[in-house]
């Protein structure tokens, strides 16, 4: 499990400088002198069917960002543009995923999309609008990049409970709409060819899915805010390890 976590360390540093890393049931040894975390995502899903992995920040030799993803089990690299949006060209991107075709043989490189339906532009953007990744990662103003950090969690909590909100309404409308169906289909069970029982189930049907659609908004909603949250507790771990790294070194 080592030597894999340190195989792709010594062959990402080759290709750049090392930001961050993060380990999902993986060790790294011997420890180099970058933040070293859990990977949020993955920890908080509370079960071993995910295969052990390691994330890494990479500041390539044009100084452009990226994030990339090795699972040594299924031998295969991903790029996750998502967390470095605005942060890599096209260009730069292209050349980054050769270097790593190269650097790795044999290891599958794929590209993580961006997904619309998991909002992953509006979560980028919320993040983004308070805190930049790169000064997580590399800035020298570590109180200003805190306080930012700490205005997105206080953001992030905030559009959980507006989600939590949305979500407890429209579970409180459907019980007794779905009670009111259930009148309507009783009354009007043995009703045949009456055009007002046609059009009273039309209304009950676009009623019904209007309320479906706004709970699974609220759930949706409610996913976002939790990894808006997780990013800020990221950014947060890693700025703890950067300060704690610069105060040890600072001692010597």
């Amino acid at each position: 499990m080592s030597d894999d976590a340190t195989a792709f360390y010594e062959a990402l540093s080759d290709l750049g400088e090392v930001l961050t890393i993060k380990l999902y049931r993986l060790r790294l040894e011997p420890v180099p002198a970058v933040p070293i975390l859990p990977c949020l995502d993955h920890e908080a899903l509370l079960h071993e069917g995910i295969a052990p992995h390691a994330a890494a920040y990479l500041r390539d030799k044009d100084g452009y960002l990226h994030e990339v993803v090795y699972t040594p089990k299924e031998r295969r690299l991903d790029v996750d543009v998502v967390s470095t949006l605005n942060e890599c060209t096209p260009d730069a991107h292209t050349r980054f995923m050769t270097a790593l075709g190269k650097s790795f043989p044999g290891v599958e490189v794929t590209v993580t999309p961006v997904s619309w339906l998991k909002g992953d532009k509006r979560v980028a953007n919320a993040v983004r609008a308070q805190v930049n990744v790169r000064e997580v990662l590399s800035g020298l103003e570590f109180e200003k990049t805190r306080l930012a950090i700490d205005k997105l969690k206080v953001i992030s909590a905030l559009m959980d409970k507006q989600a939590r909100v949305a979500s407890w309404g429209s579970r409180t409308i459907t019980t007794p709409f779905l009670a009111l169906v259930i009148l309507v289909v009783l009354l009007t069970f043995r009703v045949e060819n009456a055009w007002w029982v046609t059009s009273l189930y039309y209304v009950l049907t676009l009623v019904g899915a209007f309320f479906l659609y706004s709970g699974l908004k609220a759930v949706h909603l409610s996913e976002m805010a939790s990894r808006v949250w997780k990013r800020s507790a990221e950014y947060g771990l890693i700025l703890d390890e950067r300060q704690r790294l610069r105060d040890s070194s600072s001692t010597y």
